[in-house]
């Protein structure tokens, strides 16, 4: 599912009040921590990550292998927090338009 420019601003707004749900350290990307990323997804749709990792190719490779294994939309990235939507396939709960 791509999501439009319109639809990502929407859902840039929605997620800027939000705490990250998920914390990623130093020992980087783990079967674990794609588990949390995907209960977390389920459960609220829109979620933050924080990357502790070091510099920033390697944060946005990690974020591109999360949202390539989740099959989320990445919505952006500030520093070391980024923002990731996976709509819920029976149940959504975020009316982000068409």
């Amino acid at each position: 599912m791509s999501i439009t420019e319109q639809q990502r601003r929407k859902l840039k707004k929605l997620v800027h009040h939000l705490k990250p749900v998920v914390i990623i350290g130093q020992k980087g990307l783990s079967e674990g921590v794609l588990n949390e990323i995907d209960i977390a997804m389920d459960s609220h749709e829109l979620i933050k990550i924080k990357l502790s990792s070091g510099d920033r190719d390697d944060r946005q490779a990690m974020i591109d292998s999360i949202c390539e294994q989740t099959d989320a939309e990445f919505i952006h990235s500030i520093g070391h927090i980024a923002a990731l939507y996976r709509r819920h396939p029976k149940k959504p709960k975020i009316a982000i338009g068409s």
